[in-house]
């Protein structure tokens, strides 16, 4: 009997789970250690976060759905990883803390034949003083971030219709912030929700991001057909900001949040301070603290890990200048280089490069928006990993991987702009490939057949959809696996 351990379950470990007990049956054994047992469905959590969904409609417990199929569910974070086991195994091992329950704080060693690294990422609110929903500002990067953040925009929805302005302010904590996708998407939806309680005239909206242009998000922008002509993301962002009257501040760095003021400094070398009233500021990301040790107990967490704590995968990370990386450096198995049964998938793998070009204020701060990998590719990764420990557990270890690189994947994205059957909106833009490839497409480094952009209530309607089967996929539900990732 094989022993597949999978940490974290999220998009990315839930998929490889269900996959890998999919594929493998009850001839061997699934584990998960997750410190929260809840399964979110991110992507609506911006809608939890101004109020038009409830948190028990974007999560639900993973452990009825475990026991269901016959997989472990361990609540616990793990701490260490012995790829090459100890004195008592060659067994490669793991190192978990249970953080629930009757084992609360104990530490327990967790064996396996292979191991899927998906813990996603640790939100770094602390990379920026005052930053978060503990201080000054709010989030929604959690379901309960998001509960919250519903709450205090109420509470300014209220002051507004006593008639007094108020300033609120979205977007990115920080220069090397990544999820511009949902700071687009929630500045929208608070722009909806101001107009849909007769208030949006009293509101001052401000945006603040670390992309260089609009329409960046992080893959160096969009270039799409708008019939003979070539459009870009930034033209086209533009007019949506314009048209909602949303004020911008580009290509910035957070650098503190006081009580009420957010203070920041530009590419430019402009420092500026604004204050509001209401703030819901991203952070970055980083991996999750985990160390790796060898046999002999000799530290290797270097060997296995980037310095920004997400694991090594089968990626070229050779230093070199941004305008000299290619598509053909990022990963397609996800295989660590290191160790051959380990495996990361979604935010938890190191990218080897930013999209956008990495900036720098005049004082040094970086302002470079770091690489999606959240959502569909999340998905796409975690089913390409669990395919192939699945295929080397019934063939042998000879057996090739499956690949899902980033350089040949299409991504679909659906930005609400608000949330309403009749009244809502959104921006629906698919591109492949995700990293763009200049050598197979020249003019814009992606497909233009694949490449498109269009806003609508239609939108709405299939993010909503989106957001039932995506939740019935994840409770695995009879024919679950027929739903794309």
């Amino acid at each position: 009997m094989a022993k597949v351990l999978i940490l974290g379950a999220g998009v990315a470990g839930h998929t490889a789970a269900l996959h890998a007990k999919r594929m493998l049956g009850s001839k061997h054994e699934i584990t998960v250690v997750t410190p929260n047992t809840n399964w979110n469905w991110i992507p609506s959590n911006i809608w939890v976060g101004v109020g038009r969904m409830r948190k028990d409609q974007v999560i639900f417990a993973l452990a009825p759905i475990y026991k269901r199929k016959k997989m472990n569910l361990l609540q616990a974070k793990a701490i260490k990883i012995l790829p090459e086991g100890d004195s008592a195994s060659e067994q490669g091992a793991v190192e978990i803390e249970y953080t629930k329950g009757e084992k609360l704080g104990k530490r327990e060693t967790i064996r396996y034949d292979y191991l899927i690294n998906a813990t996603g990422p640790q939100l770094r609110f602390d990379l920026t003083p005052g930053l978060g929903p503990d201080q000054n500002s709010v989030s929604v990067c959690t379901y309960s971030h998001a509960t919250e953040a519903a709450k205090k925009l109420q509470d300014v929805i209220e002051v507004l219709k006593t008639g007094k302005r108020q300033t609120l302010m979205v977007g990115m904590g920080h220069g090397t912030c990544t999820c511009e996708g949902a700071a687009f998407e929630y500045v929208f939806n608070v722009d909806h929700e101001l107009r849909r309680a007769n208030v949006r005239e009293l509101a001052d909206l401000i945006y603040i991001t670390n992309e260089n242009e609009l329409g960046d998000f992080g893959v160096g922008g969009i270039k799409f057909k708008n019939g003979e002509q070539l459009v870009t993301s930034e033209q086209w962002m533009d007019k949506l900001f314009a048209k909602h009257n949303i004020i911008t501040i580009m290509a910035a760095h957070v650098t503190k949040v006081d009580p009420g003021v957010a203070h920041f400094e530009q590419v430019d070398g402009t420092i500026g301070s604004q204050a509001f009233d209401f703030a819901m500021l991203l952070p970055p990301f980083r991996g999750v603290e985990m160390t790796a040790v060898d046999r002999a107990g000799n530290d290797i967490t270097d060997k296995v890990f980037a310095p920004n704590g997400f694991m090594k995968v089968d990626a070229d990370y050779t230093a070199k200048p941004f305008e000299e990386w290619t598509a053909e450096d990022w990963p397609k198995t996800y295989e660590s280089p290191a160790y051959a049964n380990v495996f990361a998938a979604g935010i938890a793998f190191a990218p080897p490069h930013a999209i956008s070009k990495p900036l720098k204020s005049p004082s040094g701060a970086a302002i470079a928006p770091a690489p999606p990998r959240t959502g569909m590719p999340s998905g796409m990764q975690g089913r390409v990993v669990a395919e192939t420990i699945a295929a080397r557990i019934k063939h042998g270890n000879e057996t090739p991987a499956k690949t899902a690189s980033m350089a040949n994947m299409g991504a679909a994205c659906i930005a609400s702009i608000g949330n309403g059957m009749l009244d809502g909106s959104a921006a629906t833009i698919t591109m492949g490939p995700i990293v763009p490839d200049f050598k197979a497409h020249p003019e814009t480094g992606r497909d233009l057949k694949v490449t498109l952009g269009e806003v609508g209530l239609a939108g709405h309607w299939i993010k909503r959809l989106l957001h039932t089967l995506f939740i019935y996929k994840a409770k695995a539900r009879p024919g679950w696996s027929q739903i794309p990732e």
